[in-house]
């Protein structure tokens, strides 16, 4: 895979690319995550016909911190639109996200429909189901407890001590029985720089109003809520312990037609690490637009 840097608005992107020709396809990681975590499914895309090109997002080193506290969801669907144009995407490109990678493919395909053609997300439902669980889901708010957690100071002493342990603890939680360790070993130097977890925090402090968002953002922001109209494709790994099945179930109830979700066995939230065989047919039939 090579690596390349750009600018994007107000800030700089490292992006892991493999293939040369095709249509676009945007693969955007979540957190404690990064653009490695794509790097069984890069090769895959490319073999299928895409340029397939996977950002460390804002904050996430190599990739800058971004200027002015720009953390928010909406920042990211801004750089998802200036990867679309900076990479010379068409309406036939594909957007792919996993974690808040998947808040963001569904912002940048409301926001813009006419850049993507179909949509893939993995973890996070589509739709505003999570956002209603936070207050309303007594078992979703138990698991979303890092959450609030983050909006406190002392996470900035407790999640960076014992080189990171916090996030091996989260990657045990939310992928039960996967051993992430070589994951962990690639997700880790894009966190340790004090700059860039605060910069990965922060979008959760943005989003639970501990630190303000950019009113300029606030369509961008809107847009992560709602469902895309292009074909999308869900997967959700049935031991997630991060996002319950009972969110899947509320977006689901919701949904549009176009909107389609599939439950991958034996996987938790790192589902595309756990079960990459099944994961990468399951994404490419969703872009053939196969029915699973």
């Amino acid at each position: 895979m090579d690596v390349q840097t750009v600018i994007a608005g107000d800030v700089e992107l490292a992006l892991l690319r493999a293939g040369d020709e095709g249509p676009l396809a945007l693969c955007l990681h979540g957190f404690p995550d990064a653009a490695t975590t794509w790097r069984h499914m890069l090769p895959v895309l490319a073999n299928a016909g895409y340029r397939a090109v996977a950002p460390y997002l804002r904050g996430y080193a190599p990739s800058g911190v971004p200027t002015e506290g720009r953390f928010q969801s909406g920042a990211m669907v801004s750089d998802a639109l200036a990867l679309h144009d900076l990479l010379g995407g068409d309406g036939d490109a594909v957007v792919i996200g996993h974690d808040w990678g998947a808040t963001v493919a569904c912002g940048a395909a409301v926001a813009a429909p006419e850049r993507w053609a179909r949509v893939v997300t993995m973890a996070v439902p589509p739709g505003p189901a999570m956002a209603t669980a936070l207050v309303s889901d007594l078992d979703q708010i138990k698991r979303s407890w890092y959450m609030f957690f983050f909006q406190h100071a002392l996470a900035d002493l407790v999640v960076p001590s014992g080189d990171l342990a916090f996030i091996d603890a989260l990657w045990r939680d939310w992928s039960p029985g996967y051993d992430g360790a070589v994951d962990l070993e690639l997700v880790k130097p894009s966190l340790r720089d004090p700059a860039n977890l605060a910069a990965a925090l922060g979008t959760y402090r943005c989003a639970l109003g501990t630190l303000p968002n950019h009113p300029e953002l606030d369509p961008l922001q809107a847009a992560t809520s709602q469902y895309p109209t292009q074909p999308t494709r869900h997967l959700h790994g049935a031991t997630d312990g991060c996002i319950g099945l009972s969110v899947v179930q509320a977006s689901q109830a919701m949904a549009p037609s176009s909107v389609r979700y599939h439950t991958v066995g034996d996987a938790g939230h790192f589902l595309h690490l756990e079960r990459p065989d099944v994961v990468h047919d399951l994404v490419l039939d969703a872009l053939r637009g196969e029915p699973t």
